[in-house]
């Protein structure tokens, strides 16, 4: 018998997170149980034209996990990191080994497999691990919430009441 791996797993979660959901935070928690740290990297990709800036993302993706880290023992470190580099970059910027990624639906596996034969391409050493959603959270996406709540409709069923409130500023604040 060898001697045990004692290295840690990292994991990088990446996203815009424009804003963080219900379906985010029911991946991260699968998450956790799989790599000793994770790493939200949140991503400035300006060509989504977020909602929300790169800090305002970033400060409401780390009250989320503190929400989530507080209301469970978790043996798992969970850190939030922007970034706008080319996510294998920061992946091995961050010293990562996989990459996680959620599943909604068979729509989602296209986009997502094709990302992945290519972050294989440019780094073979790093696995790409997808999380399908929980059937409670599959049809949840950030574009949607943004526009129901555009239109006025109720967001709390999808986000948490904290990010609700600050998707309904920033919707007051545009006009």
């Amino acid at each position: 018998m060898g001697k045990p791996n004692t290295q840690s797993l990292i994991g990088v979660y990446p996203g815009t997170f424009d804003p963080i959901t219900n379906g985010h935070l029911d991946i991260i928690s699968r998450a956790i149980k799989v790599v000793d740290r994770l790493v939200v990297g949140v991503a400035v990709n300006i060509g989504k034209e977020p909602l929300f800036t790169i800090e305002q993302r970033v400060q409401m993706c780390g009250e989320e996990i503190e929400t989530l880290q507080n209301s469970a023992a978790l043996r798992t470190r969970i850190d939030v990191v922007p970034f706008d580099k080319l996510l294998m970059d920061f992946v091995d910027e961050m010293g990562a080994r996989v990459i996680l990624r959620g599943l909604r639906a068979v729509s989602d596996f296209e986009y997502e497999f094709q990302m992945a034969g290519m972050n294989t391409r440019l780094n073979e050493s790093v696995e790409t691990l997808f999380l399908m959603a929980s059937e409670h959270n599959q049809f949840i996406s950030s574009r949607f919430v943004k526009e129901i709540a555009r239109f006025g409709g109720d967001v709390t069923h999808f986000v948490p009441r904290r990010i609700a409130d600050q998707i309904e500023a920033a919707y007051k604040k545009l006009g």
